[in-house]
């Protein structure tokens, strides 16, 4: 005789999930969430569009006839971008370093680096000027030798790469953390020496990233006002100016000074994004 088969098991229907009740909360949320941003925006945006709506004609015109304007625009431009320059000279080895080496005190070096950012910048200004003032003993040594750092230029250059150099290290310390190791590892088995694996490899790869943080200091030491009226208040750089027109003479001085530095500031941030944007 046969063997009887066993029977075939039922086959199982598919498990439908029943439907759960619609929960208003999530719309709640996102209309929450949407106005919230909106305000923040709002907050932002709004400030800036007035002064350059109420400023900015005066201010451009004040570019052809306002020759203390002129002179505080090249100042700041000028100390700038030799702050800037100071700053990638030595930012670039210590930024390099902090990627690529790993020692006992990196961390507080790294702190020791970004302590500017936190530091209240006319307490800066303070700090600068027992360092440099002429009571102090590099103060002194300096004009000694015939340089005066308090109340000139190079006071300005001082103040704007205390603040901003911060800046380029950090941004610089990414770009070369985001070159992959590989490649220079493959140049130094082809036997290139240290330096040349940097110019010809490090360098080119992490270019793009280098140039940003520099907009980026640059823009920064361009906006610096608290150190720089307790170093340097005269000559006047652009923030300076401002503010003494708005002391000495009220608002509507003050406003043409005010709208240019706005409308200068969309120069480095459109370099910024383009840096971005850059395939």
């Amino acid at each position: 005789m046969m063997p009887a088969r066993p029977p075939t098991p039922p086959a199982r229907l598919p498990v439908v999930p029943l439907p759960t009740p619609h929960s208003p909360l999530p719309a709640v949320a996102s209309i929450l969430a949407a106005l919230a941003g909106s305000l923040l925006l709002l907050f932002l945006v709004a400030p800036l569009a007035g002064l350059v709506g109420q400023g900015g004609a005066s201010g451009v015109r004040g570019l052809f006839t306002d020759g203390e304007l002129r002179a505080a625009l090249t100042l700041t431009a000028l100390t700038a971008t030799a702050a800037t320059l100071l700053g990638v000279v030595g930012g670039t080895p210590l930024a390099y370093l902090l990627a690529r080496s790993e020692f006992r005190g990196r961390a507080v070096l790294a702190a020791l680096l970004d302590l500017p950012l936190l530091v209240p910048h006319p307490v800066a200004g303070i700090a600068l000027l027992l360092v440099l003032g002429r009571q102090s003993a590099l103060g002194a040594a300096l004009l000694a030798l015939g340089l005066r750092v308090v109340g000139t230029p190079a006071g300005i250059v001082c103040a704007m790469l205390f603040v901003s150099a911060p800046l380029y290290v950090s941004g610089a310390r990414e770009a070369f953390a985001r070159v992959d190791r590989r490649y220079e590892a493959v140049a130094r088995t082809l036997g290139d020496s240290r330096w040349r694996v940097f110019r010809r490899v490090t360098l080119p790869l992490s270019g793009r990233g280098l140039v940003a943080a520099s907009v980026v200091m640059w823009a920064r030491a361009v906006s610096e006002f608290g150190s720089i009226v307790i170093i340097t208040y005269n000559p006047k750089v652009a923030s300076v100016l401002s503010f003494d027109r708005f002391t000495s003479y009220g608002l509507a001085e003050a406003l043409p000074v005010s709208a240019v530095l706005a409308l200068l500031a969309l120069v480095p941030l459109t370099l910024l994004r383009a840096l971005r944007d850059e395939k």
